[in-house]
């Protein structure tokens, strides 16, 4: 990226505006005075996403309303899947493409675990303060929450009893159908595990013995294995499969479209997304204030209307339709016996049980 570095110092307040947020409700911005001063390209920072339904959201929820209350433009740009490796090299030639990135939680163990990768966000506000400690770090403040959930096709369902946990969808016998699962271990071995008995709180470290042994009961009933979110919700709008275990905005997707699709919450597999701001980036002040802003509730809000992830911040919901609040990960009710992914675990095992599953696959 192009332009002079450029060091701030402490904040002058200058200016104030007015945003007009959701439901009609104000909030008072104080920008700083000397940002009057930045050239255009000094008053940006680029903000790596992942993309699809995320880039709409972003904008009308964040990105938009950021630069009509502080001048500063933020620009989502759509980043490759955990893209640790992308960061590493920005971080180690100083050449940042991103200031900032929406990075799932797993990315961010990775980073930090791996070396000294992200800034401190070193912010300050009730709303990161009154922010579960579940959703953030030194280094990551939760944005949202997705869920590996089970879907299936309620038209294959009529007049017969449909599935209801992981130990339904394993159960060929008494629920046939056709069904689809993760062609990856992320998700399917806890899938696994969960259908064979295994309490929720005791998933990790995970038994894999005691999983392929399961999946074994399985795999020839396996129609499809797949690799991306929206081949999930292709293959539930279609109907060519009955049961498929995804994302809940996959199938929330499908819903939406008209598909006669119903998400299973028992059981529910969860994760967390946040903003983390990129190791030695020259505008780390302004990405500060960029997730000042981002992470009041009524911004988390507004952007639940475009993908049904769960905003990490509870006030969130009196801001939020009821009946789209009930289509969220974080809505109390879907977060019963719940699991949270153990991304250090993983870290430490993905790659052996990565390959273990593609020879297993193979055989």
């Amino acid at each position: 990226m192009s332009g002079k570095i450029v060091r701030l110092g402490k904040l002058e307040i200058g200016r104030r505006r007015i945003l007009h947020l959701a439901g009609g409700s104000t909030l008072l911005i104080a920008a700083p005075a000397y940002w009057r001063k930045l050239s255009a390209q000094e008053k940006r920072i680029v903000i790596r996403d992942p993309g699809g339904p995320y880039a709409e959201g972003f904008t009308e929820a964040f990105h938009k309303p950021f630069k009509a209350a502080t001048g500063i433009e933020s620009v989502g740009v759509a980043g490759q899947h955990e893209p640790t490796s992308l960061i590493k090299g920005m971080v180690d030639t100083k050449t940042y493409t991103w200031d900032m990135a929406l990075l799932s939680r797993a990315a961010h163990d990775q980073l930090i675990g791996e070396g000294n990768y992200l800034e401190k966000l070193n912010v300050s506000t009730p709303m990161i303060e009154s922010t579960p400690k579940q959703y953030k770090t030194d280094f990551f403040a939760g944005n949202n929450v997705f869920a590996a959930i089970l879907a299936y096709r309620e038209d294959a369902f009529k007049g017969r009893k449909a599935p209801a946990s992981w130990a339904d969808y394993f159960n060929v016998k008494d629920f046939p159908g056709r069904r689809a699962m993760r062609k990856h271990p992320f998700d399917t071995i806890e899938q696994a595990l969960l259908a064979d008995g295994v309490a929720p709180d005791k998933v990790y470290p995970c038994d894999f013995d005691r999983a392929f042994k399961a999946l074994d009961r399985v795999k020839k009933d396996i129609q499809i294995w797949w690799t991306g979110g929206a081949q999930t919700s292709q293959l539930l709008k279609t109907g060519e499969v009955d049961m498929c275990p995804t994302w809940n905005a996959r199938a929330q997707a499908a819903i939406d479209e008209g598909a006669p699709v119903k998400i299973v919450w028992n059981q529910n597999i969860w994760s967390s997304e946040g903003w983390c701001i990129i190791k030695g980036t020259p505008k780390a002040d302004m990405c500060r204030e960029f997730i000042k802003f981002a992470v009041d509730p009524q911004r988390q809000a507004a952007w639940t209307k475009y993908i049904s992830y769960g905003p990490t911040h509870p006030d969130a919901y009196k801001h939020i339709d009821a009946k789209r609040a009930a289509q969220l990960p974080t809505f109390p009710a879907n977060q019963k016996g719940a699991v949270e992914v153990d991304n250090v675990f993983w870290a430490k095992n993905k790659d052996k049980i990565t390959e273990r599953m593609n020879s297993w696959l193979l055989t």
